[in-house]
């Protein structure tokens, strides 16, 4: 950076410094927002833009050399005339980093020079054109820029110290993807009475990037195809150097079928939900009283300051006004089991919260009732290193 920069960026810092230090005597006389005229000027030589980190995130795509990933694995084009299988993708990807919704808006990014500029490109790829490359997309296309994708980050990871590599913590997860277009292929209706699509998604919970994304229609279930994603993920992270690998995920994604496997691969541990069923409400019901332990979670931030003393719950008097029933959770207890699943060979630590909630309507008690869950919370502070089926607590309204 020039030295003259540098003079300006401190002296400005400094003013600003100067004028939020700066006090006042007594009581001001006017508001500290004042009304006052606001001057609008428009200088010739001098262009904005409004997403400016593009520049910064084509300079990153540059830098870890994903569009060499791209451009040999995905042969989608039979000539380039001018773009690459790379120029679209990146634009796909810009188009929804500047707040696109749809390929419509591709025509935005290609008319604004700046933008043109920061990509230090003469064009982009038109919205009919960006449209005809992805219906040229099919199964194995998807899969060949997963792999390309899946070279990147190993690049990346390869830069980072030691540490770094210590654990690979992995999430499967579906979300739902509404859509409005009647004519795309492969909607259908959601479990909500929506229209869209359930993708799957694979990420690295320590740094939250995306592993694997399957996109599936509305209707499918969260867990179809998640044991194949999840073992692909694990293959990258322990390739890359990860010492140990961590499997998450809730009730969904409990695939009993691949636990055996899975606990079979030295330093691979999984932790996923499981539905409390009967017989596993029954043997936790069965649990001595001398083995249920206080459950006590952290706060969840540390107070800077001092502690502030909490306000009027203003919803909860007109819920007590009113006299709707509610659920006030009073405490919660732990306990562990082992417990072998049916598509099973081995036991596994099965560990399950009960949960005393008081049933209230208005200012009259009318009953405890007890819940149980199979959370996979204690999983992180397990010192024992045993694998964990449990399943992540949904605690009901008001808890």
């Amino acid at each position: 950076m020039k030295t003259i920069f540098q003079k300006w960026f401190r002296k400005n810092k400094t003013r600003i410094e100067r004028r939020l230090n700066k006090r006042t005597g007594g009581s001001p006389a006017r508001p500290v927002l004042s009304d006052h005229t606001l001057h609008y000027e428009v200088a010739d030589p001098t262009r904005a833009i409004t997403c400016g980190g593009i520049g910064l995130i084509h300079q990153l795509v540059g830098r870890t050399g994903l569009v060499g990933d791209i451009d040999p694995s995905v042969r989608v084009l039979k000539t380039h005339l001018p773009y690459h299988e790379s120029d679209h993708v990146l634009t796909l990807a810009y188009n929804a980093l500047c707040g696109g919704t749809g390929l419509q808006d591709i025509d935005r990014l290609r008319n604004d020079a700046a933008v043109l500029d920061a990509l230090g490109a003469a064009r982009i790829p038109d919205p009919t054109t960006a449209g005809d490359f992805g219906r040229r997309f099919r199964e194995k296309d998807v899969r060949a820029l997963l792999d390309a994708f899946d070279r990147t980050p190993r690049r990346v990871w390869a830069e980072q110290p030691d540490p770094f590599f210590d654990l690979a913590v992995i999430d499967a997860d579906g979300t739902i993807v509404e859509t409005g277009g009647r004519s795309k292929q492969g909607q259908d209706i959601t479990y909500d009475g929506r229209w869209g699509y359930h993708p799957l998604i694979v990420s690295r919970a320590n740094t939250g990037e995306v592993l694997s994304l399957v996109n599936r229609p509305g209707n499918r279930p969260s867990h179809e195809g998640a044991a194949g994603e999840l073992t692909r993920a694990a293959t990258l992270c322990r390739e890359a150097g990860f010492r140990k690998v961590l499997f998450r995920g809730d009730t969904d994604v409990s695939q009993t079928e691949c636990l055996d496997g899975w606990n079979a691969i030295a330093n691979l541990r999984f932790v996923f939900g499981y539905d409390a069923k009967p017989n596993l409400v029954a043997r936790a019901e069965e649990r001595p009283a001398a083995e249920w332990q206080r459950l006590t979670r952290p706060a969840r931030y540390a107070v800077a300051t001092a502690t502030r003393q909490k306000p009027a719950d203003v919803r909860d008097g007109i819920v007590r006004d009113r006299e709707y029933e509610t659920l006030r959770l009073q405490s919660e207890d732990v306990a562990e089991f082992a417990y072998r699943p049916t598509a099973c060979d081995r036991e596994y630590r099965m560990v399950v919260v009960r949960k005393t909630i008081e049933r209230t309507k208005g200012q009259l008690v009318l009953f405890d009732e007890t819940r149980y869950f199979l959370p996979h919370e204690r999983a992180g502070v397990d010192a024992r290193g045993d694998r964990l089926l449990g399943q992540r607590p949904v605690p009901p309204g008001g808890i």
